[in-house]
């Protein structure tokens, strides 16, 4: 029997409580304890193996302390409508919420806004585009 995929839009949710309790240097086996689960469900339901429920859904807001909306900011259309991120705006593209899921990207997201010279952050940036070839 074939694996079935994790549905995109679960998977985008379990990346941002992923995002969101490294954010707070929280470990799934923390989150686990305050859930009453397993760390093991919690990495199932990060990466979107296992759906997450309402009630469920908001107590990691809860525990997060973040609105049960911040899970879907930038979520995929789903078919036969659209996700609202409650931002006029359009959403940020996936690969930003990818990326800013990993320890690298948070660590590296920290670090710079914790500098407080915007023309060193500028800088910064700018060195970044260079050696990626941007210009």
């Amino acid at each position: 029997m074939a694996k079935k995929a994790p549905n995109p839009i679960d998977k985008h949710v379990g990346s941002r409580v992923r995002m969101r309790r490294m954010m707070l240097s929280m470990s799934q086996e923390k989150l686990g304890d305050a859930l009453g689960l397993t760390f093991q469900q919690v990495q199932k339901y990060e990466k979107g193996t296992n759906r997450i429920g309402a009630s469920r859904l908001q107590a990691i807001a809860n525990i997060l302390q973040v609105p049960v909306s911040f899970f879907f900011e930038g979520a995929p259309h789903g078919p036969g409508g659209h996700v609202s991120t409650g931002m006029s705006e359009a959403p940020s593209p996936a690969y930003v919420s990818d990326f800013l899921a990993t320890s690298d990207g948070l660590s590296l997201t920290k670090s710079f806004m914790r500098i407080k010279s915007s023309k060193l952050r500028r800088r910064i940036v700018d060195l970044v585009e260079q050696i990626a070839g941007d210009e």
